[in-house]
């Protein structure tokens, strides 16, 4: 068989090549068409948001934290302003080890654990990328050197220059004016989170914490071109933070100064108030602390303690928290029997130093028992007021059930907080049967009626309410509601607050000069032997003449029951020795000022509360030339006390 030569089809070839030429060559233009399509659909249809998706990563907006407003006492003095400060800040995204520097910084500038906590809550409630977060406020010199000294191991870090709250005087206004510190995971859940974009602070408490909406102002904004690494390159846009608006106060820095200084060593707070409209002048809390400790946090061991115990407790604010009147109670109930009747002027009681309740062997004594076992002898309303002669209002309590004594002295203020913006104070207790019942589950007995009736037992007042009080007694009635703020802004109209109760009015209205009369004999009436002086007399108007006329009322309320053969302050306890107040207005005839002194385990109201209360009042109302200021001299006397009423 012959071999055949098999030759190729070039046509054949040529056909299928052109084929798949021809198919090679749709799906080449299929798919160019595609990618021009796709082309067209990002550059054309697309272009707005890949435009501001590529933004995103080069343009960022930044919060710019508006400046908190100040603070000013009603002299223009500073009580709180913002202080140029160096801030140490971090910029998460460029830390390339944020471990190991904050490890760096740990040993460098003693960054604390509390400071690492608090940077990664931070961190973590950061809203923004890119952003600077604060590591550290208010960095000292040496701090400054040790992280400029470290800088290229710290990537991402950086020193800025920022404002933070300082408070010039320090621990004097701490308790009236308050602090802000980092907020709280449920701080932050309370604000709104845009507005608080850029900081990390909030008022905590006192003014700070009540006005924290008028000084914090509004949050601003602004963009950034930023490079590769996260570094501003230039500002784009801006939208200029609001400032919050600043606060005037009543109270008076020097006022408050003279407080402080006239509380001493002494534990316990005094409250000022102004009886022409309410102001609270003066608002003092002994121990106090610095409220610049604060400012970008507190260590745990300083705030441990500055709430503890053995140091006294600075945090807690003694002018509000509540405490046995004691004696202070007297004018008001005794004003309120005469109101009701149930006493007269004339009224007298023979005082033997103690008393009883009819088939009941508790004996009630007198504070005369502690001395000398002797009572008052002949006692009248008035005596009783300037003697504080407990038996008096013993009698008056078997026939002023607790409930009248309850109602009449609510008019006051006692029993809630009537103030305009101190929030924090605590309502006291204004016993009651209705309250004991709801309290307790228990009936009213006619002997806590006794104890009531000398500021003992259930009741329990502030140093606000009994300021609040006397400014009403001296006022003859006339409510105004405590408040601290005294207008918004530097050149604002003060702000008239509304009353918390309608005004006191009397059956008798010439009960409001009886009262204060006898309240005026508590201090300036030396004369009739031990029996029948002032019991503040010869530690205040006997200790040095007075430029003016004080009416006062001393309180000591115990605080443990003592022996018979103990008297107060003698072979006591510290901490059983009984509590001292005074309450007084001054000058007598024209009140100017009104005021509560609280003195823990101070053992006498009139002999250590009562002259402080004098140091505060020469303060504010007497000149260096020893005299009474002229803008303080009384226009009229004091109108003489009538008796209008007739013995039962």
């Amino acid at each position: 068989m012959t071999e055949r030569h098999i030759l190729k089809d070039h046509n054949q070839e040529r056909r299928l090549f052109l084929s798949r030429l021809f198919i090679g060559a749709g799906i080449a233009v299929v798919l160019v068409c595609a990618l021009i399509t796709r082309m067209v659909y990002l550059q054309v249809v697309q272009h707005a948001y890949y435009t501001t998706k590529s933004d995103s990563y080069r343009i960022h907006t930044l919060p710019v934290a508006p400046n908190r407003g100040r603070i000013y006492d009603r002299n223009g003095v500073l009580l709180a302003e913002n202080k140029p400060s160096f801030f140490l800040t971090v910029i998460k995204e460029n830390a390339k080890d944020l471990e190991a520097s904050l490890n760096l910084l740990a040993n460098t500038i003693h960054l604390s654990a509390d400071e690492v906590d608090k940077l990664r809550v931070r961190l973590k409630r950061r809203a923004v990328p890119f952003s600077p977060v604060p590591v550290r406020q208010n960095l000292s010199e040496m701090d400054i050197a040790n992280i400029a000294v470290n800088q290229f191991r710290l990537p991402g870090f950086a020193i800025e220059a920022q404002l933070a709250r300082h408070y010039p005087q320090g621990e004097l206004m701490a308790h009236a004016i308050g602090y802000i510190g980092s907020m709280s995971e449920e701080e932050l859940k309370t604000v709104d989170p845009e507005n608080y974009e850029g900081t990390d602070e909030i008022g905590k408490i006192g003014v700070e914490k009540f006005y924290e909406d008028t000084l914090h102002g509004i949050v601003g904004y602004e963009q950034v071109e930023k490079n590769a690494s996260g570094r501003i390159m230039q500002v784009l846009s801006r939208t200029d933070p609001v400032a919050g608006q600043d606060i005037v106060l009543y109270l008076d820095s020097k006022l408050q100064k003279a407080t402080s200084d006239a509380l001493g060593d002494f534990k316990g707070g005094a409250v000022v108030i102004d009886p022409q409209n309410g102001g609270v002048m003066a608002m003092v809390s002994k121990p106090s602390f610095d409220p610049n400790l604060f400012i970008g946090g507190i260590a745990r061991a300083e705030w441990a303690r500055l709430n503890s115990t053995k140091d006294g407790t600075p945090m807690f604010n003694r002018a509000l928290g509540k405490y046995n009147p004691g004696s202070t109670i007297k004018p008001f109930l005794g004003l309120g029997a005469l109101d009701t009747g149930i006493r007269t002027r004339e009224y007298t009681i023979r005082d033997p130093g103690h008393f009883q309740l009819d088939g009941n062997s508790h004996v009630f004594h007198d504070w005369t028992w502690w001395h000398d076992h002797n009572g008052h002898d002949l006692v009248s309303l008035e005596k009783a007021i300037y003697q504080s002669c407990d038996t008096y209002f013993y009698d008056l309590a078997t026939e002023m059930d607790i409930d009248v004594m309850h109602d009449f002295l609510t008019q006051f203020g006692f029993g809630r907080n009537a103030s305009v913006d101190i929030p924090k104070a605590s309502p006291g207790v204004l016993p009651s049967r209705k309250w004991k019942k709801a309290t307790y589950g228990q009936a009213w007995y006619q002997g806590e009626t006794v104890n009531s009736a000398i500021g003992q037992g259930y009741t329990e007042v502030t140093p606000l309410q009994l300021a609040t009080a006397t400014m009403l007694m001296a006022n003859h009635g006339k409510w105004h509601q405590p408040a601290l703020i005294k207008r918004i802004g530097l050149d604002g109209e003060d702000i008239a607050h509304p009353n918390a109760a309608p005004d006191i009015k009397l059956k008798n209205e010439d009960d409001w000069n009886f009262i204060t009369h006898a309240m005026t004999e508590v201090v300036h009436k030396g004369t009739g032997g031990y029996h029948n002086t002032g019991t503040a007399y010869s530690a205040i108007a006997g200790a040095k003449p007075m430029a003016y006329t004080m009416a006062g009322k001393s309180g000591t309320a115990q605080v443990a029951e003592l022996t018979a053969d103990h008297k107060n302050g003698d072979a006591v306890d510290e901490e059983d020795k009984d509590n001292a107040l005074f309450i007084a207005f001054a000058p007598a005839e024209d009140p100017k000022i009104a005021v509560a002194v609280y003195i823990e385990h101070g053992a006498g109201g009139s002999g250590v509360a009562g002259p402080i209360a004098r140091k505060i009042l020469d303060a504010y109302l007497v000149g260096e030339d020893g005299q009474l200021k002229p803008e303080y001299r009384p226009k009229t006397t004091l109108a003489p006390a009538l008796i209008t009423s007739t013995a039962p």
